[in-house]
């Protein structure tokens, strides 16, 4: 394949070739020898995850999602590529990555026009853990319905006491959806107890 180094030993060339093969089982396949390369793969799954393909872009970050190698900085950029599926990825991949420095990014993705990967951002959030908790509050409080949903959602995993006046708002709230995530948030902090509106 053109978009392959010809530098690369012949089994290497095979297995890339093999992820983004098109076909998908093929392409599964593939990934535990690939991460079996170890850091000799990063620069490889880098280069197709710019490829024009989008298909090869989200096998690509499939695999550096599995590969103990792969920092944190090296998925952030996918957040925002033109296709909704590959971003998706990134976001899951993210998960498997997490580190503060995709706070800023994971964030605004909650706000994703596609639901997955909005949802996905959300959880790489929680795996973030404690740091992420400071953004998640914001967006509970000042972003879209939606938005607010993941982003309490995400606060009532976490578990953490700064929280509580964003839950205790929430459980105010007209949103069924909210006053849940709001109630069940209280309850994992301990604090389990019937809320009626005045």
């Amino acid at each position: 394949m053109h978009c392959l180094s010809l530098r690369l030993p012949n089994k290497m060339n095979d297995l890339f070739a093999e992820l983004v093969s098109g076909d998908d089982e093929r392409a599964e396949n593939a990934i535990p020898a690939i991460v079996d390369l170890g850091a000799a793969a990063i620069p490889t799954l880098l280069d197709l995850s710019r490829s024009p393909d989008s298909d090869s872009r989200w096998w690509a970050i499939r695999a550096l999602a599995a590969s103990p190698h792969t920092q944190t900085s090296d998925l952030i950029p996918f957040l925002s590529d033109a296709t909704p599926e590959v971003r998706a990825a990134a976001a899951l991949a993210l998960s498997h990555h997490p580190g503060d420095e995709a706070l800023p990014a994971l964030t605004q993705t909650l706000r994703d026009s596609d639901p997955l990967t909005a949802g996905l951002a959300a959880n790489a959030l929680v795996k973030i853990g404690k740091a992420a908790v400071p953004n998640l509050i914001e967006a509970a409080q000042d972003g879209e319905a939606g938005i607010r949903i993941l982003a309490l959602r995400a606060l009532s995993e976490l578990r953490d006491h700064r929280a509580i006046p964003v839950m205790m708002k929430c459980i105010q709230e007209e949103s069924a959806v909210l006053q849940y995530w709001a109630q069940l948030g209280l309850e994992r902090l301990g604090l389990d107890m019937v809320y009626i509106k005045p």
